[in-house]
């Protein structure tokens, strides 16, 4: 198998959390008299949570002070959390375990590069942590995806060069900050909105090990 390096964002990608997400900020937008849809929350996909926040409030045409904001980000990562307490292994989508598995059978290194700042107690959650050799998470960068400020966090940690880096997304910023990086793309999700990928897949049931071996 040729050495590559593999990079996994977390929410949609390894987990579904987007729907916890989506409840905790849907909270604070009923707060706000604001609409907020699952459309809208699209738009928050791999975009940190003081950007997201930023949203809501222009979808609203709303303004707040720093404080305020502040407020709402504190009760919306405390709603989320709260949400995560009977987490477990039935969380992880389809396909990811045995990807994980096959890759590290195969001595792969492997990254987790997310914007979520708490990717630790989910991976731990969920069982998967011991997988990862390295975690890059919202704690450790400054600029949100499509800075692909993350992911060349995670080679440099893993001693790998961008072009031999992979990076699996659900997000068009997440899929824009790796060719960016100018590692390989694979959208895992709908062909007509990651289609600025390398590769798409609908999840990771359709990953074939062949391909794997021949990125």
């Amino acid at each position: 198998m040729n050495n590559k390096a593999f990079i996994f964002d977390l929410d949609g990608v390894i987990v579904d959390t987007a729907k916890y997400h989506f409840l905790a900020w849907k909270k604070i937008a009923n707060q706000l008299g604001i609409n907020f849809t699952e459309e809208h929350n699209e738009l928050l996909k791999g975009v940190s949570r003081i950007r997201s926040l930023d949203i809501i409030l222009e979808l609203g045409k709303e303004e707040a002070t720093q404080e305020e904001k502040n407020m709402w980000l504190k009760q919306k990562n405390e709603d989320y959390l709260s949400q995560l307490i009977d987490m477990d292994d039935r969380e992880i989508l389809p396909g990811v375990f045995e990807v994980l598995k096959f890759l590290k059978d195969n001595k792969q290194p492997i990254a987790l590069g997310s914007a979520s700042k708490n990717a630790r107690p989910i991976l731990e959650k969920t069982g998967i942590l011991s997988y990862f050799d390295v975690i890059v998470d919202g704690n450790d960068v400054t600029n949100a995806k499509p800075d692909p400020e993350v992911f060349l966090i995670a080679a440099k940690l893993l001693n790998v060069k961008p072009e031999n880096a992979v990076v699996f997304e659900d997000s068009v910023a997440g899929i824009q900050a790796a060719n960016i990086a100018n590692m390989i793309s694979i959208g895992i999700g709908d062909k007509t909105i990651l289609h600025e990928a390398k590769y798409v897949f609908q999840d990771f049931t359709v990953i074939s090990e062949q391909f794997l071996k021949e990125l």
